[in-house]
């Protein structure tokens, strides 16, 4: 670097290594949601190959298709924690999985049915776990960024609650899939006999919701820029200095 690029470099606030520290993690971060989300399109062309059956394909990738261009859109304005994009397309890859085969033929599910002794497939339980971890988060975030709770307890309840309510809410939408679908429907709801299974399905939620705030609340709030470091909800007002003494009731010396 000669003296005049030098001056340049310093009035524009340009340090030397900066470029070999700084810009690898910002170009890092830039890259990875783009990556992800080209894990996910490919994962969801794949899945589109000779599904089980192409209505219930349409049924379970929904979400997915319904995600992307939100957050497309958003992206610029509006950009997420990179644990947001991670959990998100980590659920993406196994709704893409459930969706060729259906939850309840999904192959590793057979294998765990087979080896553990289950009466069922079970893979449905995992993408419940996945959609509970994603609501956490994403539900986490949006109330941190947007209203006055912090990371505590309140937050937690909060969080816990609206995961709940999410779930119940898929609950319903695949009941009334069930009833209006026929036998499309059925392979949607995957209950694979279980009465039980939408219990079973807001449980495996919950738990999904309490991982993410258990395992992955510190490294979401560092992500969030929260320290923990909180103005007091109601700081105390001034005192105010009390009048000066009138020249008539001034103390003698």
């Amino acid at each position: 670097m000669n003296r005049r690029s030098g001056v340049i470099g310093a009035a524009a606030g340009y340090q030397p290594g900066m470029a070999a520290t700084a810009n690898p993690t910002a170009a890092t971060r830039r890259r990875e949601p783009a990556a992800l989300l080209v894990l996910v399109l490919l994962a969801v062309a794949v899945s589109a190959i000779r599904p089980h059956d192409y209505a219930t394909w349409v049924l379970e990738v929904a979400p997915i298709l319904v995600a992307i261009p939100l957050l497309v859109v958003t992206f610029a304005r509006h950009r997420l924690t990179p644990i947001a994009y991670r959990v998100m397309a980590g659920a993406a890859l196994l709704m893409s999985v459930g969706a060729h085969y259906t939850y309840a033929e999904v192959p590793f599910g057979d294998w765990m049915r087979d080896w553990f002794g289950f009466a069922r497939n079970h893979y449905d339980r995992i993408g419940h776990v996945a959609q509970g971890l994603v609501a956490a988060v994403i539900t986490r975030e949006l109330l941190v960024r947007r209203t006055p709770l912090r990371p505590g307890g309140w937050l937690a309840v909060v969080v816990t609650a609206m995961c709940l309510g999410i779930s119940a809410t898929f609950e319903l939408v695949e009941v009334v899939a069930g009833l209006i679908g026929g036998g499309v429907g059925d392979a949607y709801l995957g209950t694979q006999g279980d009465p039980v299974d939408a219990q079973w399905d807001m449980a495996m939620a919950l738990l999904g919701a309490l991982l993410a705030q258990l395992l992955l609340g510190r490294a979401h709030n560092r992500q969030l820029g929260w320290t923990g470091a909180a103005a007091p909800a109601h700081p105390a007002p001034a005192t105010p200095a009390p009048p000066p003494l009138s020249r008539a009731r001034r103390p003698a010396a």
